[in-house]
């Protein structure tokens, strides 16, 4: 098999398409030596090429950056496949070529902007997603990260059910319990972490439903300690009970759309109770995960949920929504309903009450087992 990929996240680290990318192209190789590799990138890229892999670097498109997106996508990719003599052309995001230059498969993470109204965007934006809804149902294969993506891909893109394969996602490698004292210290200072808290890591977008994870916080915490009672005063120590550490980028403007944490905590009377730290090194995550008490990830929609996974492989105790596909991503985790503020801050207590979990098996999932299971679909093509 010759393998041609669609590499225009390559080097994004920062975005779920780019991580996708970047662990699976590293990986296909360790699985199937015998087949030819190539990347085909938008741009020169300063992240190193993957082992086993041809790069070809198409002439950049003097474009805007949407319409440079949609030239890669619909032209220069495709002409590449078909110059290559590509065996199979692999698209990992939603944006496969109209005219399949062979045999095509595409990755289709979720449905966010053709579901969620919030995420459907401009009358532009609205035309790109009608542009690779069709462009999926031209593919051979589809692929995605759950069953719960396979099911909203069948029901609402209209795809046979035998042209779609859920492949569950895998946490790094690197995230596993830490148990170093002086690199949990370092982490601890860094970030000027609390003795005790319970962690948010994620996005802040409306569907990530920061604004629950704080009002139920606040509902939860002010049963926990009169201190917190908007009526009342007592003598508990500020760190009587976990506190609340909202971790990532913070918002650039305070939207509907993008509502402030800070805000929200200021609005639920909790601010001395709530840490911000700001952008999270990929590097420091393990150490994050592994000193907090519980980590809470109350989104309304997600196409896997890597975050849920990476904790669950650091050993930390996970309360999750019971939406979408979260529940895959997070085996053994208690869930709640994201909307239902005291389902939430029941849940919170009961989590904190429990054991912590144990270490996760030598045989947990990862990123060479998404590989394995990739790799025998896209021969099919060929």
């Amino acid at each position: 098999m010759y393998l041609v990929v669609n590499g225009w996240f390559w080097g994004q680290m920062n975005t779920g398409s780019g991580q996708y990318l970047h662990h699976l192209v590293q990986r296909l190789p360790e699985v199937d030596g015998q087949a030819r590799y190539t990347l085909v990138l938008p741009q020169a890229s300063a992240a190193p090429a993957p082992a086993g892999w041809q790069v070809v670097v198409m002439p950049p498109a003097r474009l805007g950056d949407n319409l440079a997106k949609l030239w890669f996508e619909q032209i220069s990719f495709p002409a590449a496949c078909r110059r290559l003599g590509a065996d199979v052309a692999f698209v990992p995001y939603w944006g496969s070529p109209w005219r399949r230059p062979c045999p095509t498969a595409v990755t289709v993470h979720d449905l966010i902007p053709l579901l969620l109204p919030a995420y459907r965007g401009s009358v532009r934006q609205r035309a790109y997603t009608w542009l690779v809804s069709q462009t999926a149902r031209r593919a051979n294969l589809t692929l995605t990260d759950s069953q719960a993506s396979r099911r909203d891909i069948i029901q609402h893109l209209g795809l046979s059910p035998d042209r779609v394969q859920a492949i569950l996602l895998a946490a790094d490698e690197r995230f596993q319990p830490i148990t170093d004292p002086a690199e949990l210290a370092r982490v601890r200072s860094r970030y000027s972490l609390p003795p005790r808290f319970i962690l948010y890591l994620g996005g802040f977008d409306v569907r990530k439903n920061v604004a629950g994870l704080v009002r139920a916080y606040a509902r939860w915490a002010q049963q926990e300690v009169p201190l917190l009672r908007r009526s009342g005063t007592s003598d508990a120590p500020p760190d009587a009970i976990p506190h609340l550490v909202i971790a990532g980028k913070l918002p650039a403007a305070d939207t509907s759309f993008t509502p402030d944490p800070r805000r929200l905590a200021a609005e639920a009377g909790i601010t001395e109770h709530v840490h911000f730290t700001g952008w999270v090194e990929e590097a420091d995550k393990p150490a994050l995960y592994s000193l907090a008490s519980l980590f809470v990830f109350p989104s309304l929609y997600e196409g896997f949920g890597l975050p849920v996974a990476e904790a669950v492989a650091c050993g930390t105790p996970v309360l999750s929504s019971n939406r979408s596909s979260l529940p895959e991503a997070a085996p053994g985790a208690l869930l709640a309903d994201p909307e239902d503020l005291d389902a939430l801050a029941a849940a919170m207590a009961q989590a904190l009450c429990a054991p912590r979990p144990a270490a996760p098996p030598d045989a947990r999932r990862t990123w060479l087992d998404v590989a394995r299971e990739t790799i025998p679909l896209l021969k099919e093509l060929s």
